[in-house]
């Protein structure tokens, strides 16, 4: 398994700002979990030669996360948070 990373894009200021603390945490824990879930999807990581994945969403209760996997570049990109609490 590599070691897949994940950030903010383009920076936490413009994806998670005015968001409770527990919210940015609960958003990072899915970043984490995300990582490590594509880091096993996608064992070619540098070599990879299909089209990614594209923007995908995760749901839950009150939130949903919007994020890009960059297959090539072992990383996640979470590009939009809603929270609805």
């Amino acid at each position: 398994m590599s070691e897949w990373t994940w950030e903010f894009l383009p920076d936490a200021d413009a994806v998670v700002a005015g968001l409770p603390p527990e919210v940015v945490k609960e958003v990072e824990g899915i970043a984490a979990e995300l990582s490590v879930v594509n880091s096993m999807v996608y064992l070619d990581g540098p070599d990879f030669q299909d089209a990614g994945p594209g923007l995908r969403s995760v749901s839950r209760p009150d939130l949903m996360v919007f994020y890009i996997t960059d297959v090539r570049g072992e990383a996640i990109f979470i590009v939009r948070v809603h929270h609805y609490g």
